[in-house]
């Protein structure tokens, strides 16, 4: 069956290449006329990995070519995830299974809310990738994919496609408590990050504040049923900023790019559920307006 790739950013482009070195069938869903033809003239999707690059000529089309999909991978950012599967719904055959490739919560259920009749696999990512240039791919941290249906515990009969392309995988019949557990890491790194103008190394020079934060967020996980996702909350963050201390977060390059961040579906769904369940966090709230004022500074989106 092919994968239908939908977002060629760092991720989609990691996943469509190792797909296709294997020997799977991928296409590539490019937005619009003007990138198809850019990556025509580019000869297709190169993947970079320990120095050696390696160029796949993976077929693309746009997304309202004809042709049925039965299985898509949504690798997009996660406020454009819904009009992402808008743009392909008429497509989608009876029964097909997307995989929802997003940082964050909230734009899983947004997706799935719109196509009730397709089974919605939510995927939690600890790889690492960036794009040097168009149409380029560098593999930078082996990490893990951890894949779950919320509404069914039963996985899918083609994981063993992700084991012949070498995509560490894992199937997570709670992958609810992988998503948030990544949500809270995600809420004590990468606001600061911004906020601090640092690389992720740079936070141990604030350990208080990234103790405060991961107390709040450690409360949030338990009050929102998630006490798996609370535990040794603190210790894993301290881990992660040491393990990652050289990158920048993903939230400081789209700063530092002048790019849309994904704030809506990290700080800003944790706020809300804490106002959900009237739970006051007081520091949590007041990062979440200093994040806000500073990207309202530099004429960046705030939603």
């Amino acid at each position: 069956m092919t994968w239908h790739i939908l977002g060629a950013g760092s991720l989609g482009s990691l996943w469509a290449t190792r797909l296709a070195r294997a020997g799977l069938p991928v296409r590539l869903i490019l937005r619009n006329r003007r990138r198809l033809e850019a990556y025509r003239q580019a000869g297709g999707l190169t993947l970079i990995e320990a120095g050696h690059a390696q160029q796949y000529a993976i077929a693309a089309e746009l997304p309202q070519t004809d042709t049925p999909i039965q299985r898509l991978l949504l690798a997009c950012k996660a406020y454009g995830a819904q009009d992402a599967v808008t743009s392909i719904a008429t497509r989608l055959a009876p029964g097909a299974e997307l995989l929802l490739l997003q940082n964050g919560l909230g734009s899983q259920d947004e997706v799935a809310q719109r196509l009730p009749g397709q089974r919605c696999l939510f995927v939690s990512s600890t790889e690492g990738a960036f794009r040097p240039a168009d149409f380029q791919v560098e593999f930078a941290g082996h990490g893990h994919n951890w894949l779950g249906d919320p509404g069914n515990p039963q996985p899918p009969t083609w994981l063993n496609e992700l084991q012949r392309a070498g995509i560490a995988h894992q199937w997570s019949p709670d992958i609810l408590a992988r998503l948030w557990r990544k949500l809270a890491l995600n809420c004590a790194i990468n606001p600061l990050t911004v906020l601090h103008d640092c690389r992720n190394g740079g936070l141990a020079e604030h350990p208080a504040e990234v103790a405060t934060l991961c107390a709040e967020l450690a409360e949030l996980l338990q009050r929102c049923g998630q006490p798996a996702a609370a535990e040794d909350l603190l210790e894993e963050v301290r881990r992660v900023i040491h393990a990652t201390a050289a990158n920048y977060s993903s939230m400081h390059q789209d700063v530092a790019q002048g790019r849309r961040t994904e704030i809506s579906y990290l700080l800003g769904y944790a706020c809300a559920a804490a106002q959900r369940h009237q739970l006051h966090l007081p520091h949590l709230q007041h990062l979440q307006q200093r994040l806000l004022g500073h990207l309202q500074a530099r004429g960046l989106p705030v939603n």
